[in-house]
């Protein structure tokens, strides 16, 4: 009941009432990340710079094509298990993967990647092959290559990239210049143009050539088609993915390595959450305990106790630190131990002060005539008297222990293998994105944090 009734007290209040929703929206959203991303999605997924290479790097988000009046690429990708359409002869058996997107940019895509995954074969190794239809008919050729095959004593079948798929970009490629020089040439009766189809033969993929000779950007429907000549009815592939790459992504776009930044937001909430609140909780229930037993028993106790919190109260946070990060390494539980372990002496010498006042009141003197013990007394008298001031505390305590952590990964100090808010604008500010004007990589997480200390300040 004393729950429900301080609930409704804070409700009344507007700053109780964005608090308590504001808090509840962050609970929310850490259980779903919790339950949604898996554990090691620091260690294994957000370091790992080869899950994110087919992302744009440094893209903006894609709602900022809202406010443009000529829309960025979007990024596109595909997945295909089975083809789309498959031939057989006598001498091969054709497996081809039709991929359609749109393309109505300006500006042509910032690339364009397959990966093929889990290829299998008995005998003679497949041919892989890509090509690309243009909105104008035209047929160019990417790229065409031969599947490793068997070693020496390795006998059939065969699978190839059943860990790590193979990855093939579009790029430079006689075949490919050849084919554009060609039909500019047969289509629309230019040959002058072959140089600079030379010098960037992807971005021609998405022009043509106009009455002047000048390339234009070529607008409409494109169809990447990418085949897969098979000797044998058993020879398969489990997985084609094709990314065309786009110049905004997501909702809160990339960083230099192409990470998607609104992952690494989510996951930091969760990490944000488990910071403030274990360690406010951890440093209250300590500075209550040791400003209590200070305050009750006194003496040499409470002298004990209060010399070892202006010890720990004067040394400097920092550099110390610092040096224990050089010497155990850069860990998320040393610093929670840390921050714990300094920000206990104010509390202790504030509950001590509390403590004296009560400890010669008539209610304290009625409890120990009774016979009550030492701890009954503490606990069960002493402790009432301070729980809305020790609440109070807890409260602050875990902003305070957030920008702190924040601050910390800022510096570079914070644990590597756990992305949190710190460290994404450490990234950002490292990388140059404040100067670069790469505002979606320094913005949102300072919100992030910002509106995490601002829930705990409004309850």
């Amino acid at each position: 009941m004393k729950a429900l009734e301080t609930l409704r007290e804070v409700w009344r209040s507007g700053a109780g009432k964005a608090g308590l929703i504001l808090l509840g929206s962050l609970i929310l959203g850490a259980i779903i990340v919790v339950i949604s991303y898996p554990s090691d999605f620091g260690s294994e997924r957000w370091g790992n710079p080869g899950l994110w290479a087919d992302n744009p790097k440094s893209a903006p988000p894609a709602w900022t094509n809202l406010f443009r009046r000529n829309r960025r690429p979007r990024h596109q990708v595909f997945v295909m298990q089975s083809p789309t359409s498959e031939t057989s002869t006598e001498r091969a058996r054709e497996l081809v993967f039709d991929m359609s997107f749109t393309h109505s940019s300006d500006d042509p895509p910032s690339l364009m990647a397959i990966s093929y995954r889990e290829i299998g074969f008995e005998q003679r190794p497949p041919q892989l092959s890509a090509r690309l239809i243009r909105p104008d008919g035209a047929i160019i050729t990417l790229y065409r290559e031969v599947v490793r095959g068997g070693r020496r004593g390795e006998d059939g079948p065969f699978v190839r990239h059943d860990e790590e798929p193979l990855r093939v970009v579009v790029g430079p490629d006689q075949r490919l210049e050849a084919d554009l020089v060609e039909h500019f040439a047969d289509e629309y009766g230019t040959q002058n143009v072959d140089r600079v189809i030379r010098e960037a033969p992807f971005d021609s993929l998405f022009v043509f050539p106009n009455d002047e000779g000048d390339l234009t950007p070529l607008t409409g429907r494109y169809t990447l088609q990418v085949v897969m000549l098979a000797a044998d009815d058993t020879d398969s592939v489990t997985e084609v993915r094709a990314v065309v790459g786009g110049a905004v992504f997501g909702f809160m776009g990339t960083d230099a390595l192409g990470r998607d930044l609104a992952a690494g937001l989510f996951f930091g909430l969760p990490v944000a959450l488990l910071i403030g609140i274990l360690t406010a909780t951890v440093s209250t229930l300590l500075g209550m305990t040791l400003g209590m037993v200070s305050g009750y028993f006194g003496g040499a106790t409470d002298t004990l106790v209060q010399r070892a919190a202006d010890i720990v109260a004067n040394v400097p946070l920092l550099p110390l630190l610092i040096f224990l990060v050089f010497i155990v390494g850069s860990r998320l539980w040393l610093i929670l131990a840390i921050l714990v372990a300094f920000s206990w002496p104010g509390l202790t010498i504030m509950v001590r002060t509390m403590v004296l006042q009560l400890r010669d009141s008539q209610e304290i003197d009625a409890a120990k005539t009774l016979g009550a013990s030492s701890s009954r007394i503490i606990f069960r008298h002493i402790l009432p008297h301070a729980a809305s001031y020790l609440l109070a505390q807890l409260v602050f305590f875990a902003p305070s222990a957030i920008l702190a952590e924040a601050g910390l990964s800022f510096l570079g100090l914070g644990d590597p293998s756990i992305p949190t808010w710190g460290q994404i604008l450490e990234y950002g500010f490292r990388t140059g994105a404040v100067f670069l004007g790469y505002w979606w990589w320094v913005i949102p997480p300072g919100l992030m944090i910002i509106i995490t200390s601002v829930t705990f300040m409004f309850l």
